[in-house]
């Protein structure tokens, strides 16, 4: 069917709002012990790592579960799959409020949370897909990333205040109850699928698709590609502190940081897709990003000056975390006809592992002095070296034909 022949429905932003609101949710369940390790260490009567476990759980669990929910986003519909990691985050959001005192229950709820999680981060590009025209799927997947980076910003902003002001118990049931009516909007308002299509739409079977894809050498190099750049947004975000403070900034000064790396990465999550789907071109812009990243991270290595430090963050944020959307829709359109939620969830579980390989090896590789200048040198050269693979790559036919 030619592109003129399909229809783009207004209500198909009423859809991408409802999934970015459970999206956004359930990055905030994930990362919100993360600002508050040091009380809510003190709370539980544990350690730092074990509430550092809290968050680290996502990862692991995302690992194990990615294949199960990719078949399930694929097989059963958005709507099915979507519904049940939503009605997972709800359940689970609640049960960690309601026993918010009690350590391994909420530590069992953050699991299940977790479980929850993939059915909801893989389903992004198949939203863009069902919904959205060929011109408008890569500021689609855009907008369905920026909800996760929101969440982040959300809970590193909002998850202090509210446990200075209201305690844990009160904290973890605000979330829990927001969490309920996000998932009851998404319920609501959420569609299967328009009408009539809004442009090609066509998908081989889970597994069909998942052995075509591990064979093609394009998409070999965006994994590793995503491997290199999520790992490095974990590692960076994780230590953030650590990497900043031997040269005398405070925890403060860190906090700071950390936020406006998201908020460049918010801002750069809006314009760049936009301006993809403009020019109908991916690879280039991941080339940019990367290589715009490079002096965002060397800044955060070595910067002595305080503005100095937050541009660096700025800048790393907003070419780092724009890079995603872009890739996520170069994966879905140069694997057509696999299922858009089996490279999407490739993608992440990509960046799961990583997450976990460099979060610790920047901690079992500083200086006896605590210092993290030789790990942050290795991920510069990383980013460097994924530049080369980027540069490699074919331009994805999907968004050329589309011209």
């Amino acid at each position: 069917m030619p592109e003129s022949d399909y229809r783009a429905y207004p209500y198909r932003w009423v859809v991408l709002a409802s999934f970015m609101v459970i999206a956004a949710m359930s990055q905030v369940l994930w990362i919100t012990f993360a600002p508050i390790t040091i009380e809510a260490a003190r709370f539980y009567g544990t350690s730092d790592l074990m509430i550092g476990l809290l968050s680290m759980s996502f990862m692991v669990i995302y690992i194990l579960i990615v294949i199960p929910s990719a078949w399930a986003i694929d097989t059963w519909g958005l709507r099915a799959a979507v519904g049940l990691g939503a009605a997972l985050t709800a359940v689970f959001a609640a049960t960690r409020g309601v026993f918010a005192d009690n350590f391994p229950l909420v530590f069992a709820s953050q699991v299940g949370l977790a479980i929850g999680q993939p059915f909801i981060l893989g389903s992004i590009t198949k939203v863009a897909a069902r919904w959205f025209p060929v011109k408008e799927r890569a500021t689609a997947t855009g907008l369905g990333t920026l909800a996760l980076y929101v969440g982040i910003l959300v809970a590193m902003g909002l998850t202090p205040p509210l446990t200075i002001r209201y305690g844990m118990r009160n904290m973890l049931l605000v979330y829990g109850l927001a969490t309920v009516i996000a998932t009851v909007l998404f319920f609501v308002l959420f569609r299967e699928r328009p009408p009539t299509p809004a442009g090609h739409d066509e998908r081989a079977l889970m597994l069909d698709g998942l052995k075509g894809m591990l064979r093609q050498k394009d998409f070999i190099l965006l994994m590793v590609i995503f491997f290199v750049g999520l790992g490095i947004f974990n590692g960076v975000s994780t230590w953030i502190e650590t990497i900043i403070r031997p040269r005398g900034f405070t925890i403060e000064q860190a906090g700071t940081l950390g936020a406006l790396m998201l908020v460049g990465g918010i801002v750069g999550a809006i314009a760049i897709p936009i301006l993809s789907d403009l020019v109908r071109r991916r690879r280039a812009f991941m080339i940019i990003s990367l290589i715009g990243m490079i002096p965002g991270l060397v800044g955060i290595t070595f910067a002595t000056g305080y503005r100095l430090l937050l541009l660096s963050g700025f800048v790393f944020g907003f070419f780092l975390l724009s890079s995603g959307p872009i890739g996520f829709q170069y994966g879905a359109e140069i694997t057509h006809p696999a299922p858009e939620g089996t490279s999407n969830s490739l993608l992440i579980v990509m960046g799961q592992v990583s997450g976990i390989i460099f979060i610790f090896c920047m901690d079992a590789f500083k200086s006896p002095a605590g210092v993290m200048t030789g790990s942050m040198l290795v991920l510069i050269a990383l980013t460097a070296a994924s530049v080369v693979l980027a540069a490699v790559l074919k331009e994805s036919p999907v968004a050329t034909s589309s011209r």
